[in-house]
């Protein structure tokens, strides 16, 4: 009994660190597709569509409220959202309507 326990005390510890490394860059990657890389191309969509803003478009802001740009300056947009009256907004509050949303995902 006591040559076993002497023998088992002395065998190598098994070793799987490469099995775990394996693992971990199995999940990073699947996270990567699943999470992160859908939310870059959004973010992608949203600085396009701020950056192509002109005079004429009907936008909403993230509050609900729908306009018609007015003027567009380099941080800010100017919206008309009713006759003669005027805001001006930061660039990122500003979204597309939620039909031009649909219409651009067919």
């Amino acid at each position: 009994m006591n040559n076993l326990l002497s023998i088992l005390l002395q065998a190598p510890a098994p070793q799987g660190g490469g099995n775990m490394l394996i693992w971990l860059i199995l999940i990073f990657v699947v996270m990567w597709i699943l999470m992160i890389r859908p939310q870059q191309k959004q973010a992608k969509k949203e600085r396009e569509f701020r950056a192509g803003l002109k005079k004429g478009d009907r936008v909403s802001f993230s509050g609900g409220i729908y306009g018609k740009v007015h003027e567009v300056a380099e941080h800010t947009v100017d919206v008309e959202i009713s006759n003669g009256v005027v805001v001006t907004v930061e660039k990122s509050m500003v979204q597309p309507l939620p039909q031009q949303q649909t219409e651009t995902k067919k």
